[in-house]
């Protein structure tokens, strides 16, 4: 990950807005005011594909273009989701009626000229993708793409905090800390640590992103993992686990 620019993005999310703002909303604004775009959005994705939620976006324009992704089944959300890696489309009036024949339609009346969207994984698990929209073509600058990808990152680990709700105290943990503080969470990522060979805030990534996957808490898959009955040893993703048996 990119360390220190993910986690200053992480914190500035937790010091912006009220508490009726949700933390991928604040994400989105944050980017909205660090990137040279017009609009911002996060949608959710699955491995079959998209999902047909929009965790946020930062205004009704960008939510129905990732809506209407959606429905049609195409564009840079779509396809940054299927093959994993950034889909970069810098000039909507040249190619992006050919390339995404519907979509390319539909966006262009929606006066937007550049899409960027960035896959959120980690290692074979879909965990959603970040689009840009931008009302002017043209590339993002080596710099641009950088800060893009770690807004990518900071989004992936926000959609992860989500899935990590203390049932214990109806709380979430501060999102920029490393290392959650529960004993048997920081147990179980010692273990994936070593299963690995990564490093612990890799290894708490790994954790959280498998309890997403399976529609689990990350307390229940670390007593798993510290019990045994999970082990990460096996993937060199971090995407698929076996069960040992007793």
């Amino acid at each position: 990950m990119r360390g220190v620019r993910v986690v200053e993005i992480l914190s500035a999310i937790e010091r912006r807005g009220g508490e009726q703002v949700t933390l991928p909303a604040r994400l989105c604004d944050e980017g909205l005011s660090a990137l040279p775009v017009s609009g911002v959005g996060i949608a959710l994705m699955t491995v079959d594909g998209p999902s047909g939620v929009v965790l946020a976006a930062t205004d009704e324009r960008a939510r129905q273009l990732e809506e209407l992704q959606f429905a049609l089944g195409e564009g840079p959300c779509v396809e940054a989701s299927g093959s994993g890696r950034p889909i970069l489309a810098s000039d909507l009036v040249a190619a992006g009626t050919a390339r995404w024949p519907r979509f390319g339609a539909a966006v262009l009346d929606a006066g937007v000229r550049a899409i960027f969207a960035f896959p959120l994984r980690v290692g074979a698990i879909h965990v959603g993708v970040l689009d840009l929209y931008r009302d002017t073509p043209g590339q993002l600058t080596a710099l641009q793409f950088d800060e893009a990808l770690a807004f990518a990152e900071a989004a992936t680990v926000v959609v992860l905090h989500l899935q990590d709700y203390d049932e214990h105290d109806g709380t979430h943990a501060p999102l920029a800390e490393p290392i959650d503080n529960r004993a048997e969470v920081h147990q179980a990522t010692g273990m994936i640590t070593i299963q690995l060979g990564i490093s612990l805030a890799e290894a708490l990534l790994r954790l959280r992103a498998y309890a997403y996957a399976t529609e689990r808490t990350v307390s229940a898959v670390a007593a798993d993992v510290v019990n045994r009955r999970l082990s990460f040893g096996d993937s060199g993703s971090g995407g698929t686990t076996r069960q040992e048996r007793p």
